[in-house]
Order: structure tokens, then sequence, then C-alpha cells
């Protein structure tokens, strides 16, 4: 992890921010020597739990429940 003083920070910023997505390093900012902001690589959150991740994608058409015959059973034979 990097440390750069704010008033360094502040000169460099554009700079520093394309260094952090290129290489996606830490950089913390300190103000008087005392840390006060990290700059790090913008991750996107990943999903909690599996359950209703595809919501609003799937869909049911038709009947699911009733039996569907027996011509599944003829075209086995």
């Amino acid at each position: 992890m990097t440390t750069i003083q704010a008033s360094e920070f502040k000169a460099k910023c554009l700079a520093l921010m394309d260094q952090v997505a290129r290489t996606g390093q830490t950089i913390v900012v300190t103000k008087n020597g005392r840390p006060v902001a990290e700059l790090r690589a913008h991750r996107p959150p990943r999903a909690k739990s599996l359950i209703g991740l595809h919501k609003g994608r799937i869909g049911i058409h038709g009947d699911i429940v009733s039996p569907i015959g027996s011509r599944l059973w003829e075209a086995m034979r």
C-alpha cells in the first residue's frame, strides 16, 4: 500500500486515479501524518445469495403442473 500526502494527492489526483485503475494498488492519503482516505480500484459488489439472482429474467410459459401426457413415453421407446 502506497502512502501520499494530501497536498501531493491534490496535485497528482488524475494520474493517481489512472495508476490505481491500472495496477489495483490502494493509495492511502494522509494529512498531517494521519491517514484520512484511501483510493482503491472499484469492484462491483458480488451477489450475496443465489436466491433471487434471476428474478425478473425468467418466466414460465404454459402449464407446469399438469402431466405432459403419454407422448413423451412413446418417444422414449
